[in-house]
């Protein structure tokens, strides 16, 4: 629940975690994506310039390209961690074989290491994510387009599969800029924005 999102983000900030872990889930916070997503990217697919990471669709459950645009946040973490991974096809490679992903395992142990097992999961921030932006009035299109979930209807998913990325990128602007307040106790910003397309 948001409430317990400052601890959380504490502890994992305090915790005696593996950097690349720490990036990984930071990251996985920060833009929503699924667990396997994140492990899995690659260098090749961020464009640091235009602050975009381009998901391939065979890596997406859904088989369809994603687009993520990245906040500050997420940009400075691909930064803090390229020095340490850029040499690797994977950003968040595994600790014993950088030629592989980090295993889901790696992750679960965090959690549990700094007290949160079996009340944290990676795939858990996307319904924090979903819940709080709806609570702010983010138009849901973008939630669900950032969630990369299938518009159901077929003829409009496939006209708006691209779209979105300024708001989109607005919107995690603010999430991350939220995420960074709870984190340091500062005042956050609550209300009802009403975005639109």
């Amino acid at each position: 629940p948001p409430e317990e999102l400052p601890d959380f983000l504490k502890s994992l900030t305090a915790g005696d975690i593996h950097i690349t872990t720490k990036c990984a889930i930071q990251f996985t916070i920060l833009t929503a994506a699924r667990s396997g997503e994140v492990r899995g990217a690659t260098w090749a697919e961020i464009d640091s310039e235009k602050r975009l990471w381009s998901i391939p669709a065979e890596r997406m459950k859904m088989r369809r390209p994603h687009i993520v645009p990245l906040s500050l946040q997420a940009q400075a973490i691909i930064m803090r961690i390229r020095e340490m991974t850029g040499r690797y096809p994977y950003i968040f490679p595994g600790r014993n074989d950088p030629r592989k992903t980090m295993s889901e395992a790696s992750i679960n142990q965090v959690f549990k290491r700094i007290g949160y097992a079996g009340r944290v999961t990676g795939h858990g921030f996307r319904h924090t994510m979903s819940t709080i932006l709806h609570e702010q009035g983010y138009n849901t299109a973008w939630i669900e387009t950032q969630l990369a979930h299938v518009d159901k209807n077929s003829i409009r998913g496939t006209y708006n599969h691209a779209q979105y990325l300024d708001g989109r990128r607005e919107m995690l602007q603010w999430y991350a800029d939220y995420m960074e307040a709870l984190e340091n106790s500062e005042n956050v910003v609550h209300g009802s924005f009403g975005k639109s397309a």
